[in-house]
């Protein structure tokens, strides 16, 4: 009894680390979005809930918005088709696969600042090396990130690129669990590998799947150092994320009570995806 009292209280400075660095930033941060301080002065008006009846009309915030899902998803999709590809791949007793693996997962350990700028290099107009090899094919150079459409499908496939890593980790963590007595006997039963795929390794996965695609979303939805090296936002507010939208609110346009109000709506989008998926994974455990 006294050791489970003891091992309780060792909960005490977990909590209280939680609460200073979680709870009181989202409670202040929401108190913040309820006024019209500017970020620097001492002064602040209560103005309520006018910040989150501003954003409802606000194209900037609607373009965001949607932007965020894009980067969310997409970067969420790809990872997984690509991670899933590269586990398999790599889980086979191939020479090198030790070495390709930490090439892979190697991007993982590098600052998006310096990935979001070697890729802006890499598609930049007058020095990119994409546009090099276009124009020594004979083509004209092309503006990559002065185009919306173009510019969010780069911007997708640069994050999905350097995180697959963790997601290829994951599943490879996953296969490794599963009981080669399993493929073993569906062998025996004249099951394909594609059966096998579907019918043993897909259901087995599920705690994997959970896992990869619930960071992977997370990280996605609140992406910013790619988006504010590639293209700042640009052109117009046409790549903005929610997270890059609360910088800008904030240091250029001094409105920190409107990005509060901005973060504050995509902590709740992050915390309904997130709990949404832990639920529907869960039941899916049960039904399995």
């Amino acid at each position: 009894m006294f050791a489970r009292r003891r091992a309780n209280w060792l909960y005490v400075p977990a909590l209280a680390l939680f609460a200073v660095f979680t709870v009181y930033p989202l409670v202040n941060g929401f108190i913040l979005s309820l006024t019209n301080w500017n970020g620097y002065s001492a002064g602040r008006s209560f103005i309520g809930v006018d910040n989150y009846v501003r954003m409802l009309g606000d194209p900037i915030v609607g373009t965001a918005l949607g932007n965020t899902f894009i980067y969310g998803i997409g970067s969420t999709v790809l990872q997984q088709i690509i991670g899933l590809a590269l586990a398999l791949a790599l889980d086979r007793a191939i020479r090198g696969r030790n070495i390709a693996r930490a090439i892979i997962y190697l991007p993982v350990l590098v600052s998006p600042v310096v990935m979001g700028t070697m890729y802006y290099l890499f598609f930049s107009y007058n020095y990119g090396g994409l546009n090099d090899v276009v124009v020594a094919l004979g083509g004209e150079r092309v503006a990559w990130l002065s185009d919306a459409g173009s510019a969010i499908a780069i911007i997708v496939i640069v994050n999905s690129l350097q995180f697959v890593g963790i997601s290829m980790v994951i599943y490879l963590a996953g296969l490794q669990s599963i009981p080669t007595v399993y493929y073993e006997a569906s062998r025996v039963d004249g099951a394909g590998a594609w059966q096998r795929f579907v019918g043993i390794t897909v259901p087995l996965l599920q705690p994997a799947f959970a896992t990869s695609i619930v960071l992977n979303l997370i990280g996605g939805l609140k992406l910013f150092d790619v988006i504010r090296v590639m293209t700042a936002g640009g052109p117009g507010y046409s790549t903005e994320s929610m997270s890059t939208l609360i910088s800008r609110f904030y240091f250029d346009n001094q409105s920190a009570g409107y990005a509060s109000a901005v973060g504050i709506v995509l902590f709740l989008i992050i915390a309904v995806f997130t709990l949404g998926l832990n639920t529907w994974f869960n039941r899916r455990r049960l039904e399995l």
